[in-house]
């Protein structure tokens, strides 16, 4: 499978055609797959100008991912806010595991590096 990409959309060829993904629909899964994840309360929106977090769930989550499209794969970044008295070192290793394994499946594409930042620490209800 021959892979190259375009500057908002993954294209795979392989045989029987083409297959092009937007960074959109990557971002959205890679946010649904956070999401999935015990001890993730939501994804983070960081106003750089002021500092300020802001706490994205449901549709809003994939505006706490990053995309980034390199030739020899993808690199995801993830901005979170975990549950409070989870251990964030098990949170993220899973987030990692979770979402190299289900991105590359949904994409075809290797995930060459997963980059996560915790922007914060929320008590569940």
């Amino acid at each position: 499978m021959k892979e190259k990409s375009k500057k908002n959309v993954f294209v795979t060829s392989s045989p029987c055609g083409e297959t092009s993904i937007s960074v959109e629909a990557v971002k959205q899964m890679a946010g649904n797959v956070a999401m999935e994840c015990f001890g993730i309360v939501g994804m983070a929106s960081v106003n750089m100008s002021d500092g300020i977090v802001k706490l994205l769930r449901g549709e809003s989550a994939q505006k706490g991912v990053e995309i980034e499209i390199e030739e020899d794969g993808i690199g995801v970044t993830f901005h979170i806010i975990t549950a409070y008295g989870v251990s964030i070192v098990a949170v993220t290793e899973n987030l990692i595991e979770n979402v190299k394994y289900k991105l590359e499946a949904f994409t075809g594409l290797k995930v060459k590096n997963v980059d996560i930042y915790v922007e914060g620490v929320k008590p569940v209800d």
